[in-house]
Protein backbone atom coordinates (compact mmCIF):
# COMPACT_ATOMS: atom_id res chain seq x y z
CA UNK A 1 0.00 0.00 0.00
CA UNK A 2 1.26 3.33 -0.94
CA UNK A 3 0.16 6.65 -0.24
CA UNK A 4 1.41 9.86 -2.25
CA UNK A 5 0.58 12.46 0.06
CA UNK A 6 0.63 16.54 -1.01
CA UNK A 7 -0.22 19.34 1.45
CA UNK A 8 -3.02 21.53 -0.77
CA UNK A 9 -4.16 24.64 0.08
CA UNK A 10 -6.95 23.23 -1.83
CA UNK A 11 -8.08 20.15 -3.84
CA UNK A 12 -11.14 18.50 -5.74
CA UNK A 13 -12.46 15.57 -7.66
CA UNK A 14 -14.90 15.71 -10.43
CA UNK A 15 -16.34 12.73 -12.36
CA UNK A 16 -18.39 13.50 -16.13
CA UNK A 17 -17.74 17.05 -15.05
CA UNK A 18 -19.63 17.04 -11.95
CA UNK A 19 -17.78 17.89 -8.87
CA UNK A 20 -18.15 14.81 -6.05
CA UNK A 21 -15.32 16.59 -3.39
CA UNK A 22 -13.84 19.68 -2.30
CA UNK A 23 -11.29 20.71 0.30
CA UNK A 24 -9.57 23.41 1.69
CA UNK A 25 -6.05 23.32 3.23
CA UNK A 26 -4.87 19.73 4.33
CA UNK A 27 -4.13 16.86 2.31
CA UNK A 28 -4.76 15.32 -0.91
CA UNK A 29 -3.92 11.47 -0.90
CA UNK A 30 -3.41 9.30 -3.58
CA UNK A 31 -3.88 5.81 -2.57
CA UNK A 32 -2.37 2.74 -4.15
CA UNK A 33 -3.13 -0.56 -3.29
CA UNK A 34 -1.01 -3.61 -4.33
CA UNK A 35 -2.10 -7.63 -4.44
CA UNK A 36 -1.26 -9.08 -0.65
CA UNK A 37 -2.11 -6.08 1.17
CA UNK A 38 -3.96 -6.05 4.53
CA UNK A 39 -5.99 -4.94 6.73
CA UNK A 40 -3.56 -3.90 9.28
CA UNK A 41 -1.73 -2.30 6.35
CA UNK A 42 -4.52 0.03 5.58
CA UNK A 43 -5.51 1.14 9.26
CA UNK A 44 -1.36 1.97 10.11
CA UNK A 45 -1.52 3.92 7.12
CA UNK A 46 -3.84 5.48 7.86
CA UNK A 47 -2.99 6.02 11.33
CA UNK A 48 0.83 7.55 10.31
CA UNK A 49 -1.11 10.01 7.33
CA UNK A 50 -3.24 11.22 10.42
CA UNK A 51 -0.57 11.87 12.38
CA UNK A 52 2.32 13.56 10.02
CA UNK A 53 3.58 16.74 11.01
CA UNK A 54 3.72 18.62 7.57
CA UNK A 55 2.22 21.48 8.19
CA UNK A 56 4.31 25.05 8.79
CA UNK A 57 3.99 26.08 12.35
CA UNK A 58 5.57 29.95 13.79
CA UNK A 59 8.87 29.30 13.21
CA UNK A 60 8.27 28.02 9.78
CA UNK A 61 9.17 24.41 9.83
CA UNK A 62 7.22 21.30 9.60
CA UNK A 63 5.49 20.66 13.07
CA UNK A 64 2.16 20.65 12.55
CA UNK A 65 -0.37 18.25 11.73
CA UNK A 66 -4.14 18.18 9.98
CA UNK A 67 -5.77 18.13 13.22
CA UNK A 68 -3.45 21.30 14.51
CA UNK A 69 -4.49 23.21 11.63
CA UNK A 70 -7.85 21.88 11.32
CA UNK A 71 -7.29 20.77 8.00
CA UNK A 72 -9.00 17.99 5.94
CA UNK A 73 -8.25 14.77 3.53
CA UNK A 74 -9.12 14.30 0.00
CA UNK A 75 -8.69 10.35 -1.13
CA UNK A 76 -8.42 9.47 -3.86
CA UNK A 77 -7.81 6.06 -5.26
CA UNK A 78 -4.66 5.75 -7.69
CA UNK A 79 -3.81 2.21 -9.33
CA UNK A 80 -0.96 3.56 -11.01
CA UNK A 81 0.72 3.99 -8.45
CA UNK A 82 2.38 0.29 -8.40
CA UNK A 83 2.45 0.42 -12.44
CA UNK A 84 5.70 -0.52 -13.35
CA UNK A 85 8.05 1.25 -15.94
CA UNK A 86 11.23 -0.85 -15.52
CA UNK A 87 10.87 -2.31 -18.58
CA UNK A 88 9.79 -1.13 -22.13
CA UNK A 89 7.72 2.22 -22.31
CA UNK A 90 4.26 0.60 -21.63
CA UNK A 91 3.76 0.24 -17.43
CA UNK A 92 3.19 -3.19 -16.29
CA UNK A 93 0.29 -3.36 -14.06
CA UNK A 94 0.88 -6.74 -12.25
CA UNK A 95 1.61 -6.12 -8.72
CA UNK A 96 -1.83 -3.59 -8.65
CA UNK A 97 -4.59 -5.31 -6.43
CA UNK A 98 -8.00 -6.01 -8.72
CA UNK A 99 -10.88 -3.79 -7.27
CA UNK A 100 -12.60 -6.58 -5.36
CA UNK A 101 -9.36 -6.51 -3.64
CA UNK A 102 -8.12 -3.26 -3.30
CA UNK A 103 -11.96 -1.34 -2.54
CA UNK A 104 -12.46 -2.83 0.46
CA UNK A 105 -8.77 -1.66 1.95
CA UNK A 106 -9.60 1.95 0.25
CA UNK A 107 -12.53 2.14 2.37
CA UNK A 108 -10.96 0.69 5.44
CA UNK A 109 -8.00 3.95 5.13
CA UNK A 110 -10.95 6.61 4.80
CA UNK A 111 -12.85 5.03 7.91
CA UNK A 112 -9.57 4.92 9.94
CA UNK A 113 -9.11 8.35 8.64
CA UNK A 114 -12.65 9.49 9.83
CA UNK A 115 -12.33 7.76 13.02
CA UNK A 116 -9.27 9.92 14.14
CA UNK A 117 -11.68 12.78 13.88
CA UNK A 118 -10.30 14.64 10.66
CA UNK A 119 -12.84 15.40 7.78
CA UNK A 120 -12.26 13.37 5.31
CA UNK A 121 -13.55 13.70 1.27
CA UNK A 122 -13.14 11.06 -1.47
CA UNK A 123 -12.87 10.49 -5.02
CA UNK A 124 -15.02 7.74 -6.67
CA UNK A 125 -13.48 4.60 -6.39
CA UNK A 126 -12.17 3.10 -9.89
CA UNK A 127 -13.85 5.57 -11.90
CA UNK A 128 -12.09 8.26 -14.57
CA UNK A 129 -11.92 11.76 -12.27
CA UNK A 130 -10.79 14.58 -12.63
CA UNK A 131 -8.23 15.84 -10.22
CA UNK A 132 -7.46 19.42 -9.48
CA UNK A 133 -5.24 20.93 -6.38
CA UNK A 134 -3.11 23.11 -5.78
CA UNK A 135 0.44 22.17 -4.20
CA UNK A 136 1.29 24.50 -1.25
CA UNK A 137 5.11 24.23 -0.89
CA UNK A 138 5.18 22.16 -2.61
CA UNK A 139 5.24 19.60 -0.14
CA UNK A 140 4.96 15.68 -1.34
CA UNK A 141 5.96 12.66 0.23
CA UNK A 142 5.67 9.11 -0.63
CA UNK A 143 4.20 6.95 2.14
CA UNK A 144 4.16 3.11 2.81
CA UNK A 145 3.27 0.97 6.11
Amino acid sequence: MRALIQRVRESAVSVDGTEVSRIGAGMMVLLGVKKGDTPEMAKALATRTAGLRIFRDDADKMNKSLADIGGAVLVVSQMTLYGDCSRGRRPSFDDVAPGAEAQPLYELFVETLKASGIPVQTGVFGAMMDVSLVNDGPVTFLVEP
